[in-house]
């Protein structure tokens, strides 16, 4: 037996003094650095009496040692919890409660708070800071460099990504290694990477994106990442010459366009720029190509599936839309009443079929029937289309949905029309309670700095590309959208907010 996840991610490069993660400081590690922490750490949690199977759930700033807890949990067969840097007590409470972690990790200035929460729910407690500091890299410091590998097989869970809850309690999907190392031999294969490659890495890593995608996909092809705590521009221009590759949410690719110093030139050695989490607007990829001749791939994934679909690498990116199904990867659109197969074109629902789909919600038996049907398809939750070329165009979340006078709308259609507008730089539709139609559509509108958008011309323009009732009933200015930590808007907030504006 082995424990597939780790020969592959990690085992494979034992040994090996080549540049691993290359840090802000100057400081750089190599592959056999990393791994001799990681081993070190898997010492400590089977000290403290984790088995294989428990759970170890981590609120820890980025950092490399927060990076090798979670190779240290793959080595150890234990399952890997990483939790958003923003949760409150509250939120903690639950996930510790419900995942039933047996070790919860977390910055010292979290502890005092952490503290009654972990003992209550007969949790061990350990702290790891940002700069490597804090009682559990003490007690590693005496351990052993090198670890004994827990066999597992490919079906173990290896970790727990809680969704965001915007609609309900967090669940929590169930992620196999089969689940994580197959989606990262695809991206590898897909995205062409090599031992080469040097990844500019400035995403979080209690996320999908930048764990199981950036992370995974770098120590699978055995390249480096330029490893840094967080997106500071002034530090990605300084590091981008060393790069070949970057992944990003669009607000990282919005703050470079809006920097002089981010020049063709300076982009001019990059393989590769790749967007996700949230949607790239068009625009965007317009200017990006337009100062640097690279054309940002964008690609499709969530929590419970890592990624599902993506633009060529060779072949057209097209703007707008998330690419091909992935290989492996089964897409189809479905009548979100019936579960039917809709014909190509139409709006619907998506679902996905694939090694890459998880197990299902951590005891949540009737959510993950729900969601997760007999035959393996995942019902995303989000509706979108296929086109002739056979690309696939993401048009919202299935709660974004708006049904007024009995009529569905989809907000992308009417914001892909707001963003062109003059003075407009980004847009948000919501559906909000109307005594009449049940509900009626907000178009919500970010100006352009320095400039104030005719919401009445704009108005005008709508009433001659959309149906009479696609029409927004009125036009708010604000300064940014609200938005998580991935940058997806969070259209919730916004629906809670102006929910009140048209009540009778």
């Amino acid at each position: 037996m082995a424990n597939p996840l780790f020969d592959r991610l990690f085992g494979a490069h034992t040994g090996k003094a080549t540049p691993f993660l290359y840090l802000a400081d100057g400081t750089v590690l190599t592959h056999q650095d990393f791994l001799g922490t990681a081993a070190q750490i898997a010492h400590v949690l089977t000290q403290i009496g984790l088995k294989p199977g428990d759970r170890v759930a981590a609120q820890v700033e980025k950092s490399p040692e927060a990076l090798a807890l979670y190779a240290a949990c793959v080595q150890a067969g234990l399952i890997f919890l990483p939790l958003n840097t923003a949760y409150t007590a509250d939120e903690l409470s639950y996930f510790i409660e419900n995942s039933g972690a047996s070790v919860v990790v977390c910055d010292k200035g979290k502890e005092a708070t952490l503290a009654p929460i972990a003992q209550t729910l007969g949790a061990a407690l350990e702290t790891l800071n940002a700069d490597g500091s804090g009682t559990l890299m003490d007690q590693a410091a005496a351990m052993p460099l090198s670890y004994a590998t827990v066999d597992r097989d490919g079906e173990d869970l290896a970790a727990f990504l809680y969704t965001s809850g915007t609609t309900g309690r967090s669940k929590g999907a169930m992620l196999t290694q089969n689940n994580l190392l197959s989606n990262s031999e695809t991206l590898v294969q897909e995205w062409r990477f090599t031992a080469d490659d040097v990844l500019l890495h400035a995403l979080p890593i209690f996320h999908t994106h930048g764990l199981f995608v950036a992370s995974n996909v770098s120590l699978l092809a055995g390249g480096a990442m330029i490893f840094l705590p967080k997106f500071d521009l002034d530090v990605v221009i300084e590091m981008l010459p060393r790069a070949t590759t970057m992944m990003g949410v669009p607000t990282f690719y919005t703050r470079l366009l809006s920097d002089d110093r981010f020049t063709g030139d300076l982009a001019q050695h990059m393989r590769l720029f790749i967007s996700g989490s949230a949607p790239l607007l068009a625009e965007t990829h317009v200017q990006f190509e337009s100062r640097t001749g690279h054309r940002i791939l964008e690609r499709y994934g969530m929590t419970e599936t890592n990624m599902n679909t993506s633009n060529p690498y060779e072949g057209e990116r097209r703007a707008g839309t998330v690419g091909f199904p992935l290989p492996g990867v089964e897409l189809k659109i479905t009548d979100p009443a019936s579960g039917e197969t809709l014909p190509q074109g139409e709006v619907g629902q998506i679902e996905v079929r694939g090694s890459n789909v998880f197990k299902g919600y951590w005891q949540m038996p009737e959510k993950t029937a729900a969601e997760l049907r007999a035959d393996g398809f995942f019902i995303t939750g989000d509706l979108g289309r296929v086109d002739e070329d056979g690309y696939v165009h993401i048009v919202g979340r299935n709660k974004d949905l708006i049904i007024s006078g009995g009529y569905n709308i989809y907000p992308k259609e009417i914001e892909l029309v707001l963003d062109e507008q003059p003075g407009v730089l980004e847009s948000a539709v919501i559906g909000v309670p109307h005594p009449d139609f049940g509900e009626t559509v907000l178009g919500v509108l970010v100006p352009m700095k320095g400039e104030t958008p005719d919401t009445e011309a704009i108005m005008a323009t709508i009433k001659d590309q959309l149906a009479r009732f696609k029409h927004p009933r009125q036009l708010i200015l604000l300064d940014e959208l609200p938005r998580n930590t991935m940058g997806k808007v969070q259209k919730n907030i916004l629906r809670e907010a102006y929910k009140d504006m048209f009540a009778s």
